[in-house]
């Protein structure tokens, strides 16, 4: 009753503070100057991240999400704005994590005209996100807001899009402000857990498989309890290697670029796949061959946060739609089973040791040998991150994830990501050293993200590999079209002269034996580092050459 009037902007600046906000991500525009006008007010308790791309600010944002479990929170401007936005939210909806983006957009009284930069949002993002709407009154941005965030963050997570009129947000209201979102999420039931158990008990070689969003440090800790218990191997699907201590003597690897054969054959002989939080996708079944479809010949039990996707691909022998915090802490309280399996657990995880030995590669540059110093050099704490590229099979061969978000990447297969999520996990964890891989190509498409990164003080050290190609993209034309390259060579420029002119300290490493003094030279700089990897381009993967598909793919054809 003794709600005071505030204006659209003054209204979504009091429900994001209301909701727990502490940062927004994003590129300022004249279309919603009035809610960057009310942040002001808050701008001691909500920091405005300013980038330079719409496409870094949602990434930043996406990456705020994986490692808080909160909504990232995006603003952008209308039409290039928003088009320029859509590769994060898309990443935040194939990767289940919870994002808002707030659009500035054309004013009411010009809809459906094709005024200035105006997009009907709801048919542009329609397959993109969780829920697209435009906040027509101001009245109703307590209300709105407030579904997006519950949204968000309930069932599977995933994105959000509410489009702002810039007459609504200079218009005012007089309406009460809601409580804090709360997260809702199904439990597993008490007889789908003894099912379970049952089925647990009757298997001879089970494998769980981990993945999808919703985790949590206790979700965690409790899955790896399970795991403990019942003597079970368990892998991690692709980019989410960080949701099982890698170190841990249950840990078998991961299912996703690069797949260890000897985890491919284990995964092919399980009798039980226990499959907690992925959605069974193209990397986690090796483009739907590694599990038959409709019917696996594993016993398959598919535990979901969302129910539309259980049975979605996969008919399972058991579905339970759950959280996953909300399973993992009712598996940690199950009776543990008699394992009769705990030999081959042991051998899964030696399988995973020699898969991490370091190999042989042309050139005077060995990547294995350069993640596997990390490996031993960086703290356990240290958060890393890559975007998408031929390169990110080193990493994650080699290293090793200690624990809940110590990674981070894009399911989706986003290039662009390295940087912006980088920086944004510096900004949230200033204490916690922060690694970035990209490739060249992959750098240059957020690379300008460096001058946020130093104006916001984000120390960080960017590791660019430069092999001059596209090499993801060279690979298949190597395989389905040998020899007919055409389109993936890159010109690239000086980045060591780059990284330096925005201030950062910057060397190029040709060898394998200059990365180390190199790094440590970089680990001790005051504003972040960048470290050129001059890569040949024939050590295109640790497990070919790029001369040698061609060749096998020749021959194929003959």
């Amino acid at each position: 009753m003794n709600s005071p009037t505030r204006t659209g902007g003054e209204l979504l600046a009091a429900a994001l503070k209301t909701h727990g906000v502490d940062a927004v991500f994003g590129v300022p525009g004249e279309s919603f100057l009035a809610a960057l006008d009310a942040l002001y007010d808050h701008r001691d308790q909500i920091r405005f991240v300013s980038c330079r791309h719409e496409g870094g600010a949602a990434f930043m944002a996406e990456a705020y999400a994986k490692l808080t479990g909160r909504p990232g929170i995006c603003f952008v401007t209308r039409g290039p704005g928003a088009t320029n936005a859509s590769i994060g939210v898309h990443t935040a909806f194939q990767d289940s994590t919870p994002l808002i983006l707030f659009i500035g957009q054309v004013s009411s009284d010009e809809v459906e005209r094709e005024a200035f930069q105006e997009i009907d949002y709801r048919r542009m993002y329609g397959q993109m996100a969780k829920w697209v709407a435009q906040i027509d009154r101001p009245e109703r941005v307590p209300e709105m807001v407030s579904h997006a965030f519950h949204l968000a963050v309930s069932g599977r997570p995933g994105p959000v899009v509410l489009a702002l009129p810039e007459d609504m947000l200079t218009s005012s209201a007089t309406v009460a402000d809601t409580q804090h979102y709360r997260c809702v999420r199904a439990h597993p039931s008490a007889a789908d857990l003894d099912t379970m158990r049952s089925m647990l008990a009757q298997a001879k070689r089970p494998l769980m498989l981990l993945g999808g969003g919703g985790w949590g440090v206790k979700a965690c800790q409790d899955i790896q309890a399970f795991a403990e218990a019942n003597a079970l191997p368990v892998a991690c699907t692709y980019r989410c290697q960080d949701l099982f201590d890698n170190r841990h003597p249950n840990y078998a690897g991961d299912v996703s670029v690069g797949l260890n054969p000897a985890l491919e054959q284990r995964i092919r002989d399980a009798d039980l796949l226990l499959a907690i939080g992925p959605r069974l996708g193209g990397w986690t079944t090796c483009n739907y061959t590694l599990i038959d479809i409709p019917r696996p010949r594993q016993t398959l039990i598919h535990v979901h946060a969302g129910a539309d996707e259980l049975g979605r691909v996969y008919q399972g022998d058991l579905l339970i739609n759950s959280g996953m915090s909300e399973f993992a802490a009712a598996a940690r309280n199950l009776a543990p089973v008699a394992p009769s399996w705990a030999s081959l657990t042991r051998a899964a995880r030696e399988d995973y040791l020699r898969w991490q030995e370091p190999v042989e590669v042309p050139g005077a540059l060995n990547m294995s040998e350069i993640v596997l110093f990390l490996r031993r050099r960086l703290p356990a704490e240290t958060i890393v991150t890559c975007g998408a590229g031929a390169y990110i099979a080193w990493v994650n061969r080699f290293y090793q994830y200690t624990g809940f978000r110590t990674q981070l990447g894009p399911t989706s297969g986003a290039m662009g990501y390295g940087v912006p999520s980088a920086i944004a996990a510096k900004l949230m964890y200033p204490h916690r050293p922060v690694v970035s891989f990209s490739g060249d190509g992959c750098f240059l498409m957020n690379g300008q993200e460096l001058a946020t990164a130093r104006q916001h003080k984000a120390k960080v050290l960017f590791i660019v590999v430069n092999n001059g190609i596209y090499g993801t993209i060279r690979m298949n034309q190597e395989t389905f079209y040998p020899g007919r390259v055409i389109g993936t060579e890159l010109f690239n420029p000086d980045f060591v002269t780059l990284a330096k002119a925005y201030g950062l300290h910057s060397e190029a490493v040709r060898t394998t034996a200059e990365f180390e003094p190199a790094f440590e030279r970089a680990w001790q700089a005051a504003a972040g580092a960048l470290i050129e990897l001059q890569l040949d381009a024939e050590v295109i993967s640790p497990r070919t050459t790029l001369s040698r598909i061609r060749s096998e793919a020749q021959r194929a054809r003959n």
